[in-house]
């Protein structure tokens, strides 16, 4: 069986293809603008999603298909590219019969403490979260609307080994490798959730590959919800060194954002870290009880040892 990565390069494609190898096929299309091996038999196409029939030409024959494309961290960007790759990937699947598996993340969720559920109503505050909803929107009406097999993945915030990118591990992880204080933005007492990043791949797969899956919404499987100031604990424990950290006010974000874009684009997902975000895996865990999530404490340690 032919599946196609689409977003093959980044951490998600990356880890989604040694899973599919592992356990699923070695019959893997890994589509970006400038796809890498990962595996020896993977088969490299290169498409620019925003061309139709690049899209259709790196769909077609397969089964399976993974939107797992990015872009960088850019409204605009988003705002302008993110549809049209959407309905270039959605419009090639209907007219090849690949079933989609849309991989997502929860920026249109309300910025508050609500326990997070894949009923939860979109609140989206933000370009890049207008965005995201209504790409969710969109998957979420073909799953009642059209003959083709959909389904959502959606994910909290990464962290994980290699190129993995996410502020908790720009922030917190990278930093300390480098012998640098951490940076906790805005509180360290506040619950976070994260999906390490190759559990969240190895989720996917078995969805994907699982046929009762189809036209759902699923939360990727995680380890339990801890603060910062808790992870900091966990990190000096499985390290057994001394680490140190500062917590960022909101106004410093709020200067910085004056002078650098990065800042800038991180704004409107800011208000989320000064409440509890608390992501349930309960449907998932309830559908696949013998999947085995990797822990807080064994993730940290993986990251260390690179």
């Amino acid at each position: 069986m032919t599946q196609a990565i689409l977003g093959s390069n980044g951490q998600i494609g990356q880890e989604l293809a040694k899973e599919l190898n592992r356990n699923y096929t070695k019959d893997i299309r890994l589509v970006s603008r400038h796809p890498k091996k990962i595996n020896e038999d993977d088969t490299l196409v290169p498409a620019n999603l925003t061309n139709y029939d690049q899209t259709l030409k790196a769909v077609k024959g397969s089964q399976i298909v993974y939107f797992t494309a990015g872009l960088p961290m850019d409204g605009k960007i988003w705002h302008r590219d993110f549809p049209t790759m959407l309905n270039n990937v959605v419009r090639a699947c209907e007219q090849t019969g690949a079933k989609l598996v849309f991989f997502d993340n929860t920026y249109m969720y309300p910025k508050n403490n609500e326990i997070q559920t894949e009923q939860m109503q979109y609140s989206p505050k933000g370009l890049k979260s207008e965005v995201r909803s209504k790409m969710a929107s969109q998957i979420e009406e073909l799953m009642t609307s059209s003959d083709l097999d959909t389904m959502i993945c959606r994910a909290p915030e990464f962290y994980g080994p290699g190129k993995t990118q996410s502020i908790t591990n720009t922030m917190i992880f990278n930093r300390i490798k480098r012998d640098k204080k951490a940076l906790i933005p805005l509180s360290a007492d506040k619950l976070r959730t994260l999906i390490w990043t190759p559990d969240a791949s190895r989720a996917m797969a078995l969805l994907a590959n699982t046929a009762s899956a189809y036209n759902q919404t699923w939360h990727l499987p995680v380890d339990r919800p801890l603060t910062y100031q808790q992870l900091i604990e966990a990190i000096k424990d499985v390290t057994g060194g001394k680490v140190s950290y500062r917590v960022l006010p909101y106004w410093i974000f709020q200067f910085g954002s004056h002078f650098s874009k990065s800042v800038k684009e991180l704004m409107e997902l800011l208000p989320r870290y000064a409440e509890d975000n608390i992501f349930s895996d309960a449907k998932f865990r309830n559908a696949f009880p013998n999947f085995k999530v990797t822990t807080i404490q064994e993730g940290i340690a993986k990251i260390f040892e690179q």
